[in-house]
């Protein structure tokens, strides 16, 4: 029997990405997976043409020996947001898992334009990257989490996680390199921390699980190249693919003590060798600390 089978999971910003990562590998792991985001097949693309649809997850989720749902949803909706998890009650009568990886901020024209530029050089100003990042980013982890925390406090058990990002040794100190990038995953490292202390009496858990240097659609875009071809692309050295991360949070939810990480955030390579999975290659890519 697979380690989640009979558990029910959300996973937020699935359509592809870090999120369609995680679904894959709760798919994998027998779990029921609510597959969401705005993307559907014969819907409006990304502005990026970026491929990946709800549909297209939930189907690969099913088809590794879970129950995938795609649930179209726009998470800045709130009516939406609502509505998915009144679904989710009925049709499961229980939530195990919310995992947030909702994130506008690849959206954001001028990112990698502006990567590393004081706040005041940049293409665009703190506006844009407001509504990427936090309309579209924080603010969707906040309503989720808060609709999750309601029934897993009723129902004494669950676990949300946050994706962020963070550096081995130091989770909190070091400056991403970017104001407003840095001020968001920080936010969704506190708003887990916060969450994770009103949830504890409750027997249920939140965290933050922070990826390293991730080859999802996006990134293989920017380099020219695919899944079968990164090795040959030198700036993609010491990277993982987005079920790396699926898979640590797929560990999380099947160990039984997980809420003694409650609060934290922790760091899928660090997690790897401590759980014993793999990347899809079968490596143990180590946490990565890019140059800053």
């Amino acid at each position: 029997m697979a380690a989640l089978h009979g558990r029910s999971a959300i996973v937020a910003g699935g359509s592809r990405g870090a999120g369609a990562g995680v679904a894959r590998a709760l798919g994998s792991a027998g779990a029921t997976v609510y597959v969401t985001g705005r993307t559907v097949r014969g819907g409006q693309p990304p502005l990026d043409g970026a491929a990946g649809t709800v549909d297209d997850t939930a189907a690969e989720v099913t088809r590794r020996g879970g129950c995938g749902i795609a649930a179209p949803c726009d998470h800045t909706d709130d009516a939406q947001v609502e509505g998915l998890f009144a679904r989710v009650q009925q049709e499961q009568g229980r939530l195990d898992l919310l995992v947030n990886a909702v994130w506008g901020g690849n959206e954001l024209p001028s990112l990698q334009a502006d990567w590393g530029r004081p706040c005041w050089q940049q293409q665009q100003g703190p506006a844009a990257g407001w509504e990427a990042m936090f309309t579209a980013g924080v603010r969707p982890a906040l309503i989720a989490s808060y609709h999750a925390a309601r029934l897993m406090a009723a129902q004494g058990s669950g676990l949300v996680v946050n994706v962020t990002y963070a550096f081995p040794g130091d989770k909190a100190g070091t400056y991403l390199g970017h104001l407003l990038y840095d001020l968001a995953k920080v936010s969704l490292s506190r708003l887990a921390f916060g969450l994770a202390e009103e949830l504890r009496p409750h027997g249920a858990a939140a965290l933050a699980l922070s990826p390293g240097h991730m080859r999802t659609e996006r990134v293989l875009q920017h380099f020219g190249t695919d899944e079968q071809h990164w090795q040959e692309e030198p700036g993609l050295a010491g990277s993982e693919s987005p079920e790396y991360l699926g898979r640590a949070v797929a560990a999380l939810a099947a160990d039984p003590n997980v809420l003694r990480r409650s609060g934290q955030v922790l760091l899928v390579g660090e997690l790897a060798r401590q759980y014993g999975f793999t990347d899809i290659d079968g490596t143990q890519p180590p946490p990565f600390v890019p140059p800053l």
